[in-house]
């Protein structure tokens, strides 16, 4: 089903993530140069719940709310924008409902809590993600093919077919926390290989997540209502406020490390931080929340 919205423009879009190039086809270079511009320039973040807004699945607020007024979102806002600009450009697309893995219950969470886009091109599949964030945040849409290694900056990424459902998992290096303070950290995760959510190919539509969309702001047991997150992928690696922690992470900094830089940053410095680190201005004031829940960056 087509999606409808009012006064919006893909050519506004473009200069919001820096698109110069010429659109000829919707083809697979295309898809991975704007892929990556996405999550160069649009932040990954929840910091409406934490300033007194409210997210909605509506097409337009979400456009208005980031290409004009260069904020972020979480996925159903950036994910669902990124749908309407493959149907703007001209792709076959298919949106679809994944369940982001829990690392304290060792399982699957139970509702689909992050939507992503499934693109077809030349008779192959691709998935195409702009906004889980920090490390395993893919830059290039990923082959929808079992077992293969598929190599991006922040690491190895594979999908896995287990005839049920599709897992996306992530192998990547060693970190190296140069402050000591933040060594045990959980935010810290050392495990090289991770398990980040499953998914099946059926269908979703926007009204697939409005009750998701509902419970991640309001329930106490919601991650995002725990955290305050905001996370950028940089040329280098990431950046990201988590409550707040600021975290620097180059990729690859030496053969199989990557260096993480973390420091405390104090309720005076955090409005700078989010205007200089990630071009986000909040028209509201921001209470960081860092409260214990399955995050890790």
């Amino acid at each position: 089903m087509a999606l409808k919205a009012n006064r919006m423009d893909l050519k506004e879009y473009f200069q919001r993530i820096g698109f110069t190039g010429l659109f000829e086809k919707a083809d697979l270079d295309t898809l991975c140069t704007i892929h990556k511009l996405h999550v160069m320039s649009i932040p990954f973040e929840n910091l409406s719940i934490h300033c007194g807004e409210k997210i909605t699945m509506d097409l337009d607020v979400i456009y208005n709310k980031i290409v004009r007024s260069s904020r972020g979102g979480w996925c159903c806002e950036n994910n669902y924008l990124f749908a309407w600009v493959l149907q703007e450009m001209g792709y076959k697309y298919t949106t679809l409902g994944s369940r982001v893995f829990n690392t304290i219950k060792n399982d699957f969470n139970p509702m689909d809590s992050h939507l992503i886009n499934k693109v077809d091109i030349d008779g192959k599949a691709y998935i195409a993600d702009v906004s889980f964030g920090v490390s395993c945040q893919i830059w290039h849409p990923l082959e929808l093919v079992s077992g293969k290694d598929q190599s991006q900056t922040a690491g190895i990424f594979r999908l896995l077919d287990d005839g049920e459902k599709w897992v996306l998992e992530k192998t990547g290096r060693k970190p190296l926390v140069q402050n000591e303070a933040f060594a045990n950290s959980s935010l810290i995760d050392k495990r090289l290989t991770k398990t980040i959510y499953c998914f099946s190919l059926i269908p979703r539509g926007a009204d697939h997540f409005l009750e998701t969309t509902h419970y991640l702001q309001t329930s106490p047991d919601s991650l995002f209502t725990n955290k305050s997150i905001c996370s950028l992928q940089t040329k280098a690696g990431f950046r990201a406020l988590i409550g707040w922690t600021y975290s620097e992470v180059t990729f690859d900094y030496e053969d199989g490390v990557d260096l993480v830089e973390m420091k405390e940053i104090p309720d005076r410095e955090i409005e700078n931080v989010l205007r200089d680190k990630f071009s986000v201005v909040l028209k509201n004031k921001l209470v960081p929340v860092n409260n214990k829940a399955s995050y890790s960056i």
